[in-house]
């Protein structure tokens, strides 16, 4: 048996996403944060998103047949508030491959601050293309695409069928769409280009029992944070989704 669908949920706002987008705007070189990046809390209105996020979950037709969620604080703080407020008692799972892109020498600096920094990194970034840019000591979008696979090939060889529930990071939820629905680069890089993965939304993949290929169902759903007051951000988190 075989995953049925995908509920893709990206964490709550984070303080970090707050002190990131404040820095890119003032064009500043670094991003003053004060966690490492797997111990990033939400902020305030994170924890309001994560609530709304149980109030759609609450309402969802059908119970996930597993929750998994990232490693990371803001994720699996996210979906444990979701799963309290919903009022399903839903054990989480946690799998290291759902964690976050790894930046490596560039972590905590803005795009302005890789270019004054690493101007040769900036270059080499250039050259190979966003989609295939390791930094030093960091991972590539296509390293990211091989955790989402063997996460994938394993999740079909335990799965009982049924939605499974996901709870991970803008660049996983991007490449999840990749690797599913069978995108080429420039394919996943058109669309990053344009769309945006909200802060506590949902993305909602399905496809028949015994099918390879996904259908795109839902992207960014957030109509539960506006229902219920919460606020509506779109940090975009990792910049190499923009096309050069």
């Amino acid at each position: 048996m075989t995953a049925t669908q995908l509920w893709l949920v990206r964490h709550g706002e984070s303080t970090a996403n707050v002190i990131a987008t404040e820095a890119q705007r003032a064009g500043l070189e670094a991003i003053a944060v004060e966690h490492r990046d797997a111990d990033v809390p939400l902020s305030d209105a994170g924890i309001q998103q994560a609530e709304a996020l149980g109030s759609w979950l609450a309402a969802a037709e059908g119970t996930p047949q597993a929750v998994w969620s990232s490693p990371y604080l803001r994720a699996q703080q996210t979906i444990a508030i979701a799963i309290e407020e919903s009022g399903r008692p839903l054990p989480i799972l946690v799998d290291e491959r759902l964690r976050d892109r790894e930046l490596g020498i560039l972590d905590a600096l803005t795009s302005h601050g890789v270019d004054v920094r690493f101007p040769d990194e900036a270059a080499r970034r250039r050259w190979l293309g966003k989609f295939y840019y390791r930094p030093p000591g960091g991972e590539s979008w296509t390293d990211v695409v091989l955790r989402v696979r063997s996460f994938l090939r394993d999740l079909d060889s335990s799965s009982d069928g049924g939605p499974v529930l996901i709870a991970a990071h803008d660049a996983v939820v991007m490449v999840f769409l990749y690797v599913c629905l069978g995108w080429s680069e420039r394919e996943l890089l058109d669309f990053a280009s344009t769309h945006t993965v909200l802060n506590a939304s949902v993305t909602l993949l399905s496809r028949e029992a015994g099918d390879a290929r996904w259908t795109l169902d839902v992207f960014s759903h957030d109509d539960h944070l506006e229902a219920l007051g919460a606020p509506v951000t779109r940090h975009g988190g990792d910049s190499n989704v923009q096309p050069i």
